[in-house]
């Protein structure tokens, strides 16, 4: 059973030039295939994003511009995660609740995930949440 614990920052390679640097995500950086890459933008002061579960998908969140939180909650514990670096990604595990709030002006949140959108992956509603924890 997934834990707070098993979602990580993890640090994304880094090639630094005078030009600009440059970051990739590829599947030795995340512990899954790559099916599906989104990203959330234009995210207006106050609104909240995730607020939902996987029942096996993963996910790999990066902030490439701005910064916003992201609150997990495996029905135990509950820990609020900044993200503010480009270079550095949180690792959420399936079967953790997520919210994401904070959002700052300009943010932009690319999220890399281990399937394609199954909408019988999701689990919506936090207390099914908390059922299929028990």
């Amino acid at each position: 059973m997934s834990t707070i614990q098993d979602c990580n920052l993890l640090n994304i390679p880094k090639i630094e030039d005078p030009r600009g640097n440059l970051s990739v995500i590829e599947n030795n950086v995340i512990p899954f295939e790559i099916k599906r890459v989104y990203y959330l933008y234009d995210v207006p002061s106050g609104a909240e994003r995730g607020g939902h579960s996987h029942r096996e998908q993963q996910e790999f969140l990066v902030a490439l511009s701005g910064s916003f939180d992201v609150v997990l909650n495996d029905s135990k514990q509950e820990k609020t995660v900044t993200l503010n670096k480009p270079f550095e990604g949180l690792l959420i595990t399936n079967k953790i609740w997520r919210e994401l709030k904070n959002f700052s002006s300009g943010a932009v949140c690319l999220v890399v995930a281990s399937d394609v959108f199954l909408e019988e992956d999701y689990i919506r509603e936090f207390q099914d949440f908390l059922t299929t924890k028990s």
